[in-house]
C-alpha cells in the first residue's frame, strides 16, 4: 500500500472517469444530509411538533454518520475503500427508501440515523483512496475536484428539500435519493472491476477485530498534530453547520421568504464552493495552507453575519455566495492535513477526521436546536460566526508555528 508522499504511478493508469465516480457518490451523500434543512418547518407542521425538536432529523443522521467512521475507516483499509464505497452506496439506496416510507416522526428518526450510518463510508474513504493514488504535492486540487459532487450535492438537498416543502410531498425527495444511489452503485462497481492492483490495495491486520480497530486509531491520535486536526475540525463542523442549517429557517420567518426561495439563495453556497474548486490551484499557490485557512474563516464570518443581522432578504445572496467559498478554503486545508495524519492508516485516519466533523455537527445543530426556540436564528447564526472565525484563526496560527 503507498504510505508516502508519491502514489505509485509506475503501472496501469487509473480510468479517468474513476474520480468522477467517486464524486456523484459524494453527490448523493451530501444530497441525503442536507435534503432537511429546508424541510424542517413542513415536518413540524406535519408532526405537529416544534422546530427545535423536529431539527433532529438532522442530529441523527450526523452523530450516525459520525460514529460509523469509526468502522468503515479500518473495514475499507481491510477490504478495499473503492469496494466499500460502492457497496455503501447499495445500503444508501435502501435507507433512503425508508426514509420515504416512514410512517411516523419517531420511525423517521430511525430512519434517517440508519441512512447517516450507511453514508458514512463515502466521502472518507473516497478522500483516503484519493490519498492512496494521488502524490501529495497534486492532491489538494484533485481533492477540490472530488468535493465538486458534495459542493453540488449540498446545493441540489437544500433547493430539492426547499421545493417539495412547498410543491411536493416530503417523501419525494428521498425516493429519488434512493433511485440515484442505485445508479451510482451501478457504476462503482463497473469502476472497481477495472481499477489497476495498486488501486485496490488492502492490508490484512492481525487480532480481534475490536482490538484491531482500537489499536489503528490510536496510531492516529499518537500524534500531536492529527489531534490538533480533528479538534479543530470538530469545532468547524459544530460552529458552522450549527447556523447552517437554519439559514433556510431564518430566511422564511424573519424575511418572509417561501422555503424554495429561501433554499434557492442558500443552495448559492454551493456556488461559492465551485468558485473554490475551480480556483483551487491558484488558491493553494498563492496563499499557501495557513492563508486559505486564515481568509476562510474570515470570509465565513463577514458571511454569516451578513446573513444573520441583514435587514432585507437580498444581502443573503452576496452572504450565502461568499460562505461557500470561505467553507471550502477552510475545510479542504483541513482534508488536506487528514490524509497525511497517518499515511499507513489513511482509511482510519480521514474517517477518524470524518467522525470528528459530523460529531461536531450533531452536537452543533442539537444545541442550535435548542437555542433557537430561546434567542431566535438570528443570535445562533451570529454565534456560528464568531465561533468559526476563532477556529480557523487559531488553526491558522498553530499551522505557521508547526512549520
Amino acid at each position: 500500500m503507498p504510505n508516502d508522499e508519491t502514489a505509485v504511478k509506475t503501472t496501469a493508469p487509473i480510468p479517468k472517469l474513476a474520480i468522477p465516480a467517486l464524486s456523484l457518490a459524494a453527490f448523493g451523500s451530501a444530497i441525503s444530509l442536507r435534503v432537511t434543512d429546508p424541510l424542517l418547518p413542513r415536518l413540524s407542521q406535519e408532526f405537529g411538533i416544534s422546530l427545535g425538536n423536529v431539527s433532529y432529523v438532522i442530529t441523527a443522521f450526523s452523530i450516525a454518520y459520525g460514529i460509523s467512521q469509526l468502522f468503515f475507516g479500518p473495514v475499507g483499509d481491510r477490504f478495499g475503500k473503492y469496494f466499500v464505497v460502492a457497496c455503501a452506496c447499495v445500503a444508501c439506496a435502501l435507507t433512503s427508501l425508508l426514509c420515504a416510507l416512514a410512517p411516523n416522526y419517531p420511525l423517521l428518526l430511525v430512519a434517517r440515523f440508519l441512512a447517516g450510518a450507511t453514508a458514512a463510508a463515502i466521502i472518507p474513504l473516497s478522500m483516503a483512496w484519493i490519498g492512496d493514488v494521488v502524490p501529495y504535492d497534486e492532491r489538494q486540487p484533485v481533492l477540490a475536484q472530488f468535493l465538486i459532487g458534495q459542493i453540488v450535492g449540498i446545493s441540489a438537498g437544500v433547493l430539492f428539500g426547499g421545493l417539495a416543502a412547498d410543491y411536493l410531498s416530503w417523501r419525494v425527495p428521498f425516493f429519488s435519493i434512493s433511485s440515484c444511489f442505485v445508479l451510482i452503485s451501478i457504476t462503482l462497481f463497473s469502476y472497481n472491476r477495472r481499477l489497476p492492483a495498486y488501486a485496490l490495495t488492502t492490508h490484512k491486520a492481525e487480532g480481534a477485530v475490536i482490538r484491531r480497530m482500537i489499536n489503528e486509531f490510536k496510531q492516529v491520535l499518537s500524534t500531536p498534530w492529527a489531534r490538533v486536526v480533528l479538534f479543530t475540525v470538530f469545532l468547524e463542523g459544530g460552529f458552522l453547520y450549527g447556523a447552517f442549517a437554519f439559514i433556510a429557517t431564518h430566511l422564511h420567518h424573519v424575511h418572509h421568504l417561501s422555503l424554495t426561495n429561501a433554499a434557492s439563495l442558500v443552495m448559492l453556497f454551493g456556488l461559492g464552493g465551485l468558485l473554490y474548486a475551480s480556483t483551487s490551484r491558484k488558491l493553494v499557490r498563492n496563499l499557501g495552507e495557513k492563508g486559505l485557512a486564515r481568509w476562510g474563516c474570515i470570509v465565513i464570518a463577514a458571511s454569516f453575519l451578513t446573513i444573520g443581522l441583514a435587514p432585507v432578504w437580498w444581502w443573503a445572496i452576496p452572504g450565502c455566495f461568499a460562505a461557500g467559498l470561505g467553507f471550502y478554503m477552510l475545510h479542504n486545508t483541513l482534508q488536506i492535513n487528514a490524509t497525511q495524519m497517518a499515511p499507513e492508516r489513511r482509511g482510519a485516519a480521514v474517517s477518524t477526521f470524518a467522525s470528528c466533523f459530523y460529531m461536531g455537527q450533531s452536537v452543533g445543530v442539537g444545541i442550535a436546536g435548542l437555542m433557537v426556540g430561546l434567542m431566535g436564528t438570528t443570535t445562533v447564526i451570529c454565534i456560528g460566526a464568531i465561533g468559526v472565525l476563532l477556529t480557523g484563526l487559531n488553526f491558522s496560527r498553530l499551522k505557521a508555528a508547526k512549520n
